[in-house]
């Protein structure tokens, strides 16, 4: 039988999406799933869902952001993940990132993007919202720095759009959230669900 449709929503502003596509390809492996990566902005999201980040919503609650970073590290030892580094530049504006995320896609090296990109604000961390910054960066990676102009086409634009509001429409309020066909999952903690759910339907 043909495993179903997942899908995979993220923005690169997301330590927690990071973790998630470091997971995803055991996830691919083991089900025979494609998970379909899907660009949106997250702060598209917080803005029309009035959201906020774990530091501005949690922030004032003693221990609470401690313990969050006490369940990462649980993650990154639990799927031996050794690379990963908290982005001293925090919160980065990634608008450009994510233009240039559906640009990657419409000319078909989306994964080759992501790659670099998430190197460059969680493995080795940048200062990913200053323009001069990208370019070096996507250049280091062996990735056309045009691409920054590119993402400004007024497609691209829309597109990004139009992913974060279909998100939204269908339940998004936060990063990282997949979709196994229909059912809405959040969150990397959620990725056993996930796959129990793509064994199910499949």
């Amino acid at each position: 039988m043909s495993a179903p449709k997942v899908e995979f929503l993220f923005d690169f502003g997301s330590p927690n999406a990071f973790l998630a596509d470091r997971v995803i390809p055991d996830i691919e492996r083991r089900t025979g799933a494609t998970f379909e990566r899907v660009p949106v902005l997250l702060g598209g999201i917080f803005k029309a869902t009035n959201n906020k980040s774990p530091m501005e919503a949690f922030g004032h609650i003693k221990g609470k952001l401690a313990y969050e970073g006490l369940e990462t590290q649980r993650f990154v030892k639990k799927h031996g993940i050794t690379d990963y580094r908290a982005n001293p530049f925090f919160p980065v504006n990634t608008l450009n990132l994510m233009r240039m995320a559906i640009a990657a896609q419409n000319e078909g090296f989306l994964p080759q993007y992501m790659a670099a990109v998430f190197h460059h604000m969680w493995v080795a961390p940048r200062k990913m919202d200053d323009p001069a910054v990208i370019v070096a960066a996507l250049t280091e990676s062996g990735i056309d720095p045009k691409l920054l102009e590119r993402a400004q086409a007024p497609d691209v634009k829309a597109k990004l759009i139009a992913n974060t509001e279909t998100a939204v429409s269908r339940g998004v309020f936060g990063i990282p959230t997949f979709f196994v066909g229909g059912e809405m999952f959040f969150g990397k903690d959620r990725l056993r669900d996930v796959e129990e759910a793509i064994v199910a339907a499949a």
